[in-house]
Order: C-alpha cells, then sequence, then structure tokens
C-alpha cells in the first residue's frame, strides 16, 4: 500500500473514533497544513496531526508547537502502528506555552 493511501485511510479512522466520541471532524489533509483533522465538539476543538508508525519529526513537532490556537483549542498527535486498533494518542496542550 502506498504512503498517501495509507495516511489517507488513517485519517479516516482517527475520524471515526473522533465522531464516535461526540466531534464533527473535517478533514484538513489536502491543505498541507500543520494538521489533518479539525475536530469541534461544545467543549472544546481538537486540532489533529494522523502519523503511520512514528511520530512527527523534530521539524513537525515544532511546528505543531508554535501554531497559535485559542486557548479551547488542543493540539494531537494520533499515532497508528501497524496492525493496532486504537492509536497512541500524545496531547501535546500542556506542554506548549502562549
Amino acid at each position: 500500500m502506498n504512503c498517501k493511501r495509507k495516511g489517507n485511510r488513517r485519517e479516516h479512522q482517527s475520524i471515526a473514533l473522533l465522531e464516535a466520541a461526540g466531534y464533527a471532524c473535517t478533514r484538513a489533509a489536502a491543505s498541507l497544513g500543520v494538521f489533518d483533522i479539525v475536530a469541534i465538539s461544545a467543549a472544546d476543538v481538537l486540532l489533529v496531526q494522523v502519523k503511520s508508525n512514528r511520530w512527527p519529526s523534530s521539524a513537525e513537532m515544532e511546528a505543531i508547537k508554535n501554531f497559535r490556537a485559542p486557548s479551547v483549542a488542543r493540539k494531537i498527535i494520533h499515532r497508528w502502528r501497524d496492525r493496532q486498533r486504537e492509536p497512541d494518542i500524545r496531547d501535546l496542550t500542556e506542554q506548549t506555552t502562549d
């Protein structure tokens, strides 16, 4: 399976998980921005970067951390490892300072 197709599949899996948790999701991957998914609920907003098998590189992590977002937005990374049913989730919100 090529990388683009695998990434697309993983993004849709993350969207399914988020929608099951009550979020309305928009896939923003085609924009080539910092985040792949924007998920909105009544309580908060999630900005989600989706990765397959690896965490973001140091340059990607720096771009995520430096992205200016409202205080209700949480920056999340979903890392999907091969043959795993759930992603490893890292919340960067606590690590960021504005």
